[in-house]
């Protein structure tokens, strides 16, 4: 299907989507250096972040059963208003208590946002285009994450003017949802987490996603006071984290193409001792130079951001065909879970040690990921590469994601393909 084609089905929710996106990236960072100018301590920093993960994993659970009260457009409106609201109370209130309720409600309303822009893209996007559309919404995901970061740039972090622009993104987010002539799609579908299933398919998937949980909740919370905290200004902070998130972005391909043509577990375990190598590379040369901070974080963003995608592939090429949607979505909910904790953790190892321990913490984190991979290649036989489902590189936004993934075959699908 052409480019075309498929802007003109989901431009609409497209854009949304990228204003929302755009939004949150910036937020997430903002919160960190505005957290850190006020002189909060770094455990407390770590607490209010893992407040955004408490709320999504929480949203993920409800906006299903709101959207099912209200609708999709209404249920869209409600959120993204309570959502602008609590952002600018960020910068009318500084007591600790009230940021942690505001993080935990802004990540409630992002998860639902996310939920219901995405189940509207799925219920446009027919089976044979689903593939372009996830690649056109994971070049929309990389791509407006990116000048979030970059919009950091444009005001001072501790003033009133970045909480203003992030609460007129989500507003603006409102009009393309609310004016398309669209039918509303179907009720969204509820979201659960069942981990004996979980750990049935693969304990190795489940490992992971809560490794890349502690690991990368880490690092969206706390790499921006990292940096400051090595004496470098707001600019360096968005250079920082674009630089990791671009590279990710990159090695999605190669990754990916790598776990078709050889044993997935190899490669995730292959990636994962890689990624330790990178926390180690950024805990002892990160703090040395531009190049070296720089290097490392592109080392790590190379390495670090395809290991849930690697999880998510790996489960489903033991998971039955219909179960993608449950078990990938499960496996977001874990990463949920281990984000909560990640940013409370790195702190307090920083707080005991130096700045630069936070990747001591992370490459920790990732090398139990590494050891756990090697001895599951000693417990289960290998899946044979002819029956590895395609990698596909997908943003974790919502469980609601994975229904517009390519390898998403229902079972009126898999009787379609039995008797067509």
């Amino acid at each position: 299907m052409s480019m075309q084609k498929i802007l003109g089905s989901v431009g609409a929710l497209l854009i949304s989507a990228a204003i929302l996106l755009a939004g949150g990236g910036l937020l997430g960072t903002l919160i960190s250096i505005r957290a850190q100018a006020e002189g909060f301590a770094l455990p407390v920093i770590g607490l209010l972040l893992s407040g955004y993960y408490i709320g999504f994993v929480a949203g993920c659970f409800a906006t299903p059963f709101v959207v099912a009260r209200v609708g999709h457009i209404r249920a869209f409106g409600a959120l993204a208003a309570i959502t602008a609201a609590a952002v600018l109370i960020h910068a009318l209130s500084l007591e600790i208590p009230v940021w942690f309720g505001l993080r935990i409600v802004t990540g409630f309303c992002f998860a639902g946002l996310y939920m219901i822009i995405e189940s509207w893209i799925n219920e446009k996007s027919s089976n044979e285009m689903r593939g372009q559309v996830l690649s056109v919404y994971r070049i929309v995901d990389l791509v407006a994450v990116t000048a979030g970061q970059f919009m950091l740039t444009l005001a001072s972090p501790a003033g009133f003017a970045l909480f203003s622009l992030v609460a007129i993104l989500i507003s603006i987010s409102i009009v393309p949802v609310a004016l398309t002539k669209a039918i509303a799609p179907e009720p969204l579908t509820k979201t659960s987490l069942n981990l004996p299933k979980l750990f049935s398919v693969s304990p190795l998937a489940l490992f992971g996603a809560v490794s890349v949980g502690l690991a990368n909740g880490a690092f969206w919370g706390i790499a921006p006071v990292f940096v400051q905290q090595l004496g470098y200004g707001v600019s360096m902070v968005a250079l920082f984290m674009s630089t990791a998130i671009v590279s990710g972005a990159v090695a999605q391909w190669p990754v990916g193409l790598a776990s078709d043509l050889i044993d997935r577990r190899l490669v995730l375990i292959m990636v994962a001792g890689a990624s330790a190598a990178s926390g180690v590379f950024l805990w002892l040369f990160g703090s040395i130079s531009v190049p070296f901070l720089l290097a490392g974080s592109f080392l790590y963003g190379l390495f670090a951001m395809p290991i849930f995608g690697l999880c998510a592939a790996h489960a489903n090429d033991y998971a039955e065909p219909d179960e993608f949607v449950a078990v990938s979505g499960g496996l977001l909910l874990l990463y949920g879970i281990g984000s909560i904790f990640g940013p409370v953790l790195a702190p307090l190892v920083m707080e005991i040690t130096s700045p630069s321990w936070m990747f001591a913490y992370t490459g920790a984190v990732h090398f139990l990921l590494f050891v756990f991979g090697l001895y599951r290649l000693t417990r289960r036989r290998s899946v044979p590469l002819d029956d590895q489902e395609d990698y596909v590189a997908v943003p974790r936004t919502s469980p609601t994601i994975f229904e517009i993934d390519p390898r998403n075959v229902s079972e009126d699908d898999l009787e379609d393909e039995t008797t067509g």
